[in-house]
């Protein structure tokens, strides 16, 4: 594959500087490129919220007003009441993002010694409830220091023990002394799962950890390129999750490349580089489905719908807010938002954020396991029952339990169309107006039944 030039660089680096030295691959490097056009999403009035999703301040205010509401309904429970601690890091880790490239970084750490591996395991949350997975993660607190993540040798010793932590198979027995006491405030976000406390440390002791062998293997080849090092853990069937959190602490990459990423970023990156490279090598070229198929799963107040159609790769992914949903707290309107891309892919980041990734790499995973070739229109309808932001993840898994059900199959695009508009609240005239890809397939149509009259 080719590889950056120095023109492509140096824009990619004024616009997103985490990219430069972590993804040398000029597909998936264009597709994670910022630009203005990352915030103009055509979406319904009152419907900023959904673009910024808490985390550009779209709004201009120094806080997101919708997440500040969501503080009275939550209580975190304050269970570190001192300056000291010891807990059995998931394990798992957090990388920051606002001062870039001079972030807290850390452990993620709970007041509780054992099995504590289901608090930062999305892959294992599915089917839990609201309750039972904020509980996970508010146990969880932000043991951080300060490092600047392209010179992060000038914190070594914070940052070996905190990747030697991200390594482990298992939870690692970890003693942190703060500056203070973790403060009691609950980190929200679309992007990330929800977090805990967090306190600045002053010292951090752990047991030895047992490493996961193949994160170890690919830590020590320092002639590996990061995306190639994603693939080959994804391949060995090491969980995404586990994968994103290495990622974050620079375990990845020619060796005098390495660089710590933020984990919202690393979240984005290490889902668009496994999508991008099952797109490319397992899904283009396969013979395209034969009809058209409805896949479907319900879950903590959302309905999502996967729309196969016998086409080569193409793909989108629509979102429908009800009023009083957290991305759309104001507005008495629906708020709808989308992205998508043609067979040759993107060269600009996702205006609807993280989630878009998140799921193209659920359907590129479950095209490349059939070895089918299909376009994809993946759609969630957002009910005010789900009020709480937990992260990208549940996208991802949840359209990959929605590839496991069987799928209602059509013929024609109009019987799965009327099969769609049974199956959501929101109007199908709504989701067609909001879908570049509907709209195109239903043209398409139309002038194909002409050319053959």
């Amino acid at each position: 594959m080719p590889f950056l030039n120095k023109r492509f660089i140096k824009k990619v680096k004024r616009q997103v500087p985490w990219v430069e030295h972590i993804i040398n691959n000029e597909r998936t490097a264009g597709d994670l490129n910022v630009d203005s056009s990352a915030i103009n999403v055509q979406t319904h009035e009152g419907s900023l919220c959904l673009v910024c999703r808490g985390s550009r301040m779209l709004c201009g205010k120094p806080r997101c007003p919708a997440i500040l509401k969501l503080y009275s309904l939550l209580k975190t429970e304050k269970n570190v009441n001192s300056e000291r601690m010891i807990g059995s890091s998931p394990p798992g880790v957090f990388i920051g993002h606002i001062g870039h490239p001079h972030v807290y970084a850390g452990p993620l750490v709970p007041p509780v010694l054992g099995d504590t591996s289901v608090y930062d395991a999305p892959e294992q949350w599915l089917g839990k409830t609201v309750d039972e997975i904020i509980g996970f993660r508010t146990n969880l607190i932000r043991a951080k220091f300060r490092v600047n993540v392209t010179k992060p040798f000038k914190n070594q010793n914070f940052v070996e023990k905190t990747l030697e932590i991200t390594m482990a198979r298992e939870p690692v027995e970890t003693r942190v002394v703060f500056k203070k006491r973790p403060s009691g405030s609950l980190l929200l976000d679309g992007e990330v799962q929800p977090m805990g406390p967090s306190a600045v440390m002053r010292n951090m002791e752990i047991e030895t950890a047992k490493f996961d062998a193949k994160i170890e293997r690919a830590y020590g080849d320092g002639d590996l390129r990061a995306e190639e090092a994603v693939m080959e853990l994804f391949k060995g069937g090491v969980p995404v999750s586990k994968i994103q959190r290495a990622f974050s602490v620079g375990a990845f990459g020619l060796k005098n490349q390495r660089r710590i990423v933020p984990t919202r970023w690393s979240i984005t990156a290490v889902d668009s580089a496994i999508s991008r490279e099952l797109i490319d090598e397992q899904v283009k070229g396969k013979p395209l489905i034969n009809e058209y198929r409805v896949y479907e799963f319900n879950y903590l107040g959302n309905r999502f719908l996967v729309l196969l159609t016998p086409s080569s790769w193409r793909y989108e992914w629509i979102e429908a807010w009800y009023p009083g949903t957290v991305w759309n707290p104001q507005s008495q309107n629906i708020a709808m938002g989308a992205d998508w891309e043609g067979y040759h892919g993107r060269t600009t980041y996702a205006s609807i954020g993280g989630c878009y990734y998140a799921v193209r790499l659920a359907a590129a995973e479950f095209l490349a396991s059939i070895g089918r070739q299909a376009g994809v229109i993946a759609m969630r309808e957002i009910y005010p029952s789900f009020i709480v932001p937990l992260g990208v993840w549940i996208n991802r898994e949840s359209i990959r339990e929605a590839f496991k059900n069987e799928p209602c199959k059509f013929s024609s695009l109009k019987d799965a169309l009327d099969h769609v508009r049974t199956r959501f609240a929101v109007s199908l005239d709504n989701w067609i107006q909001t879908s570049a890809l509907l709209k195109d397939s239903l043209y398409q149509e139309r002038l194909t039944k002409y050319l053959e009259k």
